[in-house]
């Protein structure tokens, strides 16, 4: 066994990592951090990864060349392949035949379909949301209530899985702002406890030059049909005393106001997997308050009457590779009491991490919780299971607000010295 600098203890001299999804945006993030980790000897996975062995699987395959110029530390480490994970009898066999330590899966693939692949042969896994085919492809059976029908198939499953090390939802939103959540709560006392907790997003970024941006299409920073599957095809949900409700109302007709010391804006509810596990851990009104860029948010207003129409629309991710960004995207969490709030962030320009890390913010702030998770399965060691990154923090030993820090080192704390109460209280309907 080798001890690295940071004192931990090595298990093996070498080590081999599967990406799925490795062409999308959020496997640039992390391979943009790991290319840095492979070089800095202060970074707690580089003996680990100036040597792995990169498996990169995606349907729509990168050439070999573009990995290598992206990611320059890790060139002789890859290797790609290209097909469907739908093909779980292929994928089990590359897992056997590579001998993968760790999956992370940043893919459209299903999440129960490749966490059993995974435990059947006995290795770890990670990713960054829910994912279920059968879900996506009958959505109009599911239509409002997607991401409680994906929890709700998960968890026929989840606890059932005994031979696998999983990480589940380790993104920004899932991820580390759970993370957030218990640092805050670390220093509550048992008497002043919070009502309410609400995951909060203001996301900014644009074109720095808007004139190139078209008047009728759908810009995110993120995956836009996934944006659109909380936007327009879901109910706004919350939590309250561990039980998901909905507004029977659209997303977009309703704005709840977030203050967070002198940042002030009003957000959109939208359904959020670490709402659910948050709140189905503590007892406390939760809730996912979210702010996109105007040009899109007026899209979506001036359609508000016949959404569907927004499918057909041209969509297209924020890329600063294609054109410069300005802005940037705010996530964190504001804890709500009966006489005060307190509020935790980290807000990245695009300008500063496009200049270091090649990606747009909001992919590096997904990246670092991934990073941070990768980190955990490769350095701690936790009991086999699977869990969300709230059950890792409070069941588990493990380094993973260290890992975090590597990467993303900046966050702002501080106290409102009044509440705006419960959402109810917030909450403005817009077609009243």
């Amino acid at each position: 066994m080798n001890k690295t600098k940071w004192g931990f203890v090595l298990k093996k001299q070498h080590y081999v990592m599967t990406i799925l999804g490795s062409a999308g945006g959020v496997a640039n993030g992390i391979l943009s951090i790991l290319n840095k980790s492979a070089i800095n000897q202060n970074d707690p996975l580089h003996h680990i990864m100036n040597k792995c062995e990169i498996h990169l699987i995606d349907y729509e395959q990168k050439d070999a060349s573009t990995y290598s110029k992206s990611f320059p530390q890790l060139k002789g480490q890859f290797i790609l392949h290209k097909y469907d994970l739908k093909d779980t009898k292929q994928f089990i066999e590359h897992l056997k035949k590579s001998q993968t330590d760790v999956v992370v899966d940043l893919s459209w693939a299903d999440t129960v379909d490749m966490m059993k692949c995974c435990d059947e042969v006995g290795i770890s896994y990670v990713n960054t949301a829910l994912e279920n085919t059968m879900i996506d492809e009958n959505e109009e059976l599911y239509e409002g209530f997607g991401l409680i029908e994906r929890f709700r198939h998960l968890e026929k499953y989840k606890d059932n899985f005994s031979n696998l090390t999983a990480i589940i939802g380790s993104g920004m939103n899932p991820g580390v702002v759970q993370w957030m959540v218990h640092e805050l709560l670390k220093t509550d006392s048992p008497e002043n406890k919070p009502i309410g907790c609400y995951i909060v997003e203001h996301d900014n970024s644009f074109y720095k030059n808007p004139k190139i941006a078209k008047k009728d299409t759908i810009y995110t920073t993120w995956s836009p049909e996934c944006f659109l599957d909380e936007a327009i095809l879901s109910f706004p949900m919350f939590m309250q005393h561990h039980n998901p409700l909905f507004f029977y109302e659209k997303v977009y007709d309703l704005e709840f106001k977030v203050k967070l010391g002198d940042i002030e804006f009003n957000g959109c509810l939208m359904p959020h997997e670490e709402v659910y596990t948050l709140c189905k851990h503590y007892d406390m009104e939760g809730g996912f308050l979210y702010k996109v860029n105007e040009h899109t948010t007026n899209l979506i207003r001036k359609n508000i009457n016949d959404v569907d129409k927004l499918w057909n629309h041209e969509m297209k991710v924020l890329d600063p590779n294609e054109a410069p960004l300005t802005g940037e995207d705010l996530v964190g969490v504001l804890l709500v009491y009966p006489d005060k709030e307190r509020y935790i962030y980290n807000v990245l320009s695009n300008k500063t991490i496009y200049s270091e890390y090649k990606t747009n913010a909001t992919y590096f702030q997904v990246a670092c919780g991934v990073y941070a998770s990768l980190s955990v399965l490769f350095l701690d060691n936790l009991e086999k299971g699977a869990y969300y990154v709230d059950e890792l923090l409070i069941k588990t030993k493990n380094n993973f607000g260290k890992y975090l820090t590597t990467y993303m080192m900046d966050f702002v704390t501080g106290e409102n010295d009044q509440s705006d109460g419960l959402l109810h209280q917030r909450m403005k309907n817009l077609r009243k």
